[in-house]
């Protein structure tokens, strides 16, 4: 479903196209979903064949968990289930119940996951626990979006630049 999404635009999924990918019928498609908009929405929060929950990877370090967390966030989106994200963000005007599903599914987890990932670092000393805000969470996250959506690809050295020009400096401890 994400593959075929990764090739055409929303407006062009078909049932049709959709069950040849999948090698089965279109009538076992409609058994459980009623438009390809409903099998999207499912097959974004699948956690095979979509996005499911980021992993809280505690390595110890604030920096170890932000390359850990986006970097693999990154490498998600550079997949085809991750390419198939991109005509779903720029279809906010007319499908905004797509936006609001992929902000849901995919980047608030990571939002949540880093808002984790700070607090463990004002625990640890590496993070002034003031700037520790929702606010700050999302930057990481969305900034790895945007770089997605105007590159078409956000490698490592992208990912070590938003965390040591942005994300470090933002949460650094006062000391």
């Amino acid at each position: 479903m994400l593959e075929e999404l990764a090739l055409t635009s929303f407006e062009e999924l078909a049932f049709d196209k959709i069950a040849a990918r999948a090698g089965t019928g279109k009538s076992a498609l409609y058994r459980r979903w009623s438009t390809p908009k409903e099998l999207l929405l499912d097959a974004l929060s699948d956690p095979v064949t979509g996005f499911g929950t980021p992993v809280d990877p505690d390595t110890g370090s604030l920096r170890g968990d932000l390359t850990e967390l986006l970097g693999g966030f990154a490498r998600v989106l550079d997949e085809p289930r991750g390419q198939a994200l991109r005509p779903l963000m720029t279809k906010r005007p007319r499908h905004p119940e797509l936006f609001d599903e992929v902000l849901r599914l995919i980047v608030l987890p990571h939002e949540r996951v880093l808002l984790d990932i700070l607090g463990r670092a004002v625990d640890r000393g590496e993070a002034d626990p003031r700037r520790v805000t929702r606010r700050v969470a999302s930057v990481g996250p969305r900034m790895i979006v945007a770089e997605s959506m105007q590159k078409g690809t956000v490698d490592a050295a992208e990912v070590e630049a938003i965390i040591n020009e942005v994300l470090l400096p933002l949460a650094a401890s006062r000391g």
